[in-house]
């Protein structure tokens, strides 16, 4: 399993500042420890379906700022093409979650699919883990992966988007999204495992809090707040010198059993 988690999408999505980056780290910190696991139930677990997914995900939640769109949905008052027969249905169903579902009938739909009660609940669809699943049976439901396999940029738009709004953007994160796929493989294959997360400066979410326990465990002074930040790396720093490993501050499979941690329990997709 190819390592992806909160560091691994703020790879991916723009850098922001204030207020806006405040948001993205809310999402993407309640995505950190889910995506892994989320992704691989729908078999997209290949470089290439990862790639396109992440791309497409970046560009619809406005660089993970935001699971609603920002604009009312009065645009979409009216409109029965989405199934917005009733008062009030374009605000109502505006664009939520990773891929903005839209429209009562999409809410229907896939609230039927996972037994949500999306349609009397539009709210739901904005949950950062809830929006992940909905984007996941969007991609299953409409033959996504088929078109990342053929590296089809174009066709993946169209599918995600009905046309190809948006496709320099979705470029940019496309190219974006490759890169830090092969590096977070080339990372897990040096680390001396089989592909699966790798922490180090700048993870975040659960697998580093699990981490941080770890080396208080081994009595180092340590806050657990499940961010890497300097006072954890310098204590991976100590802890691999103390165990005869190359003190890098980069944590793989050799570190957690170091540590006394199995690798594969350290969390849902640890190191």
């Amino acid at each position: 399993m190819i390592p992806l988690d909160g560091d691994f999408i703020l790879s991916v999505a723009p850098t922001f500042a204030g207020r806006e980056a405040l948001a993205q780290r809310r999402i993407v910190f309640a995505l950190a420890d889910r995506l892994s696991p989320v992704l691989a139930e729908y078999d997209i677990d290949t470089p290439l379906r990862i790639a396109h997914f992440m791309a497409q995900i970046t560009h619809e939640c406005a660089g993970f700022r935001t699971t609603q769109e920002f604009a009312s949905g009065e645009a979409y008052e009216g409109r029965a093409d989405l199934g917005n027969t009733q008062p009030g249905d374009g605000p109502r169903y505006k664009g939520r979650g990773l891929l903005q579902l839209t429209g009562r009938n999409n809410y229907r739909r896939y609230g039927e699919l996972m037994n949500l009660p999306l349609e009397d609940q539009p709210e739901l669809a904005a949950d950062p883990v809830t929006s992940l699943r909905i984007a996941c049976v969007y991609w299953q439901d409409h033959g996504i992966n088929a078109l990342c396999d053929a590296d089809d940029l174009l066709g993946v738009t169209r599918k995600v988007n009905g046309r190809l709004n948006g496709l320099e953007d979705r470029q940019a994160c496309l190219a974006r999204a490759r890169r830090a796929v092969a590096e977070r493989w080339a990372v897990a294959v040096g680390a001396g495992q089989g592909p699966g997360p790798v922490l180090r400066l700048g993870s975040f979410g659960a697998e580093v809090e699990e981490l941080q326990r770890a080396l208080v465990g081994r009595g180092l002074p340590l806050g657990v707040d499940a961010d890497f930040g300097p006072a954890t790396l310098l204590a991976v720093r100590i802890a691999q010198g103390d165990a005869g490993l190359v003190a890098d501050g980069v944590v793989g499979a050799r570190t957690w059993q170091a540590l006394g941690r199995d690798p594969i329990a350290a969390g849902p997709a640890s190191a």
